[in-house]
């Protein structure tokens, strides 16, 4: 059975969460292997809806193991504050793991965080302010902590003090309030017994699960355009989103990888700040954002909208390796006329196929479209790729071929069953 890989091939939200739980059912793993609360899941199971936040998609599949690998960052209090809400609507959790590797968030972390973006005035990075970035700051500079700092009370508390030494010191010059070691020192340890059932070795067991023939799905937080190496930076991320990071992120070698699944929605959105060439500032724009929902799932923010840019889909496939692309919310293009695609961008009267290397261009970059026409027919019960309107296939098809990488799926509206398989992913 195969290692699945699903990423974001956009700006994130692109719907990874349905894409990995539709495989559930048949998955014996899925695995978050990046990010932390700064990313949300919408998952829609019959008349329940789901927002998850830390938690990976498969926490809501019977008989599948969901995992926070060590490439993740954890808010100890949104973890169980999303597992009592889980369990309170009968969601069973028990069989969650930790890789005892994965970073904490603490709270001086969070602090940091809003002080550091409100510092940077103008050139804010449009962060969540939940303590991410200063979280991945910290791995780098090995000055973090870890979920199995948790059992060792002395070695903990010197980490904490060693971190505090550098974070009180810059909350200080922002005039901001500073934290004391034993009351920080005490907050965490406060998790340790619940987390101790949680804890095992996740580079070893998810390779003896692929060893043994199990399937393993990771499952991405944001996406391409926001990886750290390989996205708009600095309006990035501060994790690897791309396939590659399933590898770091869980200890699993790349060889071991059979399939790289792309999320894309059939038009584009992103948060936050940053270059964004295909988006829209009129009622097109205003249009996509009420009918997709395009809300956060986790911060509430407006997201900004725009059409299908085959640029940053081809980017997503060479980066990734894609093998399938999924898209999302073919459905809320419904009603559209003419419906316009990014098939290259003009930067400085020069037409141009490929991602810009250089940023400035990148924020210089004009879309230049392809109109395709759009149908009227209600396409959310349809259940196979003939019963999409001619038109509606012919987009699809027109994206695969932009895109350079099979269309999968097709979501055509929100819940489960409201998917279009043209090819199985665990074939």
């Amino acid at each position: 059975m195969p290692a699945i890989v699903i990423v974001g091939a956009q700006w994130g939200d692109e719907g990874k969460g349905k894409a990995s739980d539709q495989l559930g059912a048949e998955v014996d793993y899925v695995v978050k292997f990046n990010g932390g609360n700064n990313a949300g899941h919408t998952v829609i199971v019959g008349e329940e809806k789901f927002a998850l936040h830390l938690l990976p998609a498969g926490i809501l599949s019977p008989g599948c193991t969901a995992v926070i690998g060590n490439g993740v960052v954890v808010d100890l209090n949104v973890l169980f504050e999303e597992i009592e809400e889980l369990e309170g609507r009968g969601v069973d959790t028990s069989g969650l793991r930790i890789s005892s590797n994965a970073h904490i968030i603490p709270s001086y972390n969070k602090k940091i965080d809003g002080a550091n973006e409100r510092l940077l005035g103008k050139r804010k990075i449009g962060t969540t302010g939940r303590g991410i970035g200063p979280t991945y700051a910290d791995k780098m500079n090995r000055i973090g902590i870890r979920v199995q700092d948790l059992f060792d009370p002395s070695i903990l508390r010197q980490k904490v003090e060693g971190a505090l030494h550098q974070k009180n010191a810059q909350l200080a010059s922002l005039d901001e309030d500073t934290f004391d070691v034993d009351v920080v020192t005490n907050e965490l340890l406060a998790y340790a017994d619940r987390v101790r059932p949680m804890l095992f070795n996740s580079s070893a067991e998810l390779n003896r699960a692929l060893d043994e023939g199990k399937t393993v799905v990771f499952e991405a937080g944001q996406a391409v355009m926001l990886d750290i190496d390989h996205g708009t930076y600095p309006y990035v991320t501060s994790s690897s989103t791309t396939a590659a990071g399933a590898c770091t992120g869980s200890g699993v070698g790349p060889l071991r990888l059979d399939r790289v699944v792309g999320v894309a929605k059939a038009y584009i959105t992103r948060v936050g700040e940053g270059p964004f060439p295909t988006e829209l500032f009129d009622e097109a724009g205003e249009r996509l954002r009420k009918v997709g929902g395009e809300y956060g799932t986790t911060t509430g923010r407006p997201r900004r909208c725009g059409w299908y840019d085959a640029v940053v889909a081809r980017y997503a496939v060479r980066v990734n390796s894609l093998t399938d692309i999924v898209v999302t919310k073919l459905d809320v293009l419904t009603g559209i006329e003419q419906i316009p695609v990014c098939v290259a961008y003009e930067i400085d009267g020069a037409r141009v196929e490929d991602m810009p290397e250089n940023q400035s261009d990148m924020h210089h970059a004009k879309p230049i479209y392809e109109y395709l026409p759009g149908w009227s027919e209600g396409i959310s019960d349809c259940q196979d790729f003939e019963d999409l309107p001619e038109n509606a296939q012919a987009y699809i098809l027109r994206l695969e071929e932009l895109s350079g990488c099979r269309i999968s799926s097709i979501g055509v509206g929100p819940e489960r069953a409201q998917t279009i398989v043209r090819h199985r992913l665990l074939d």
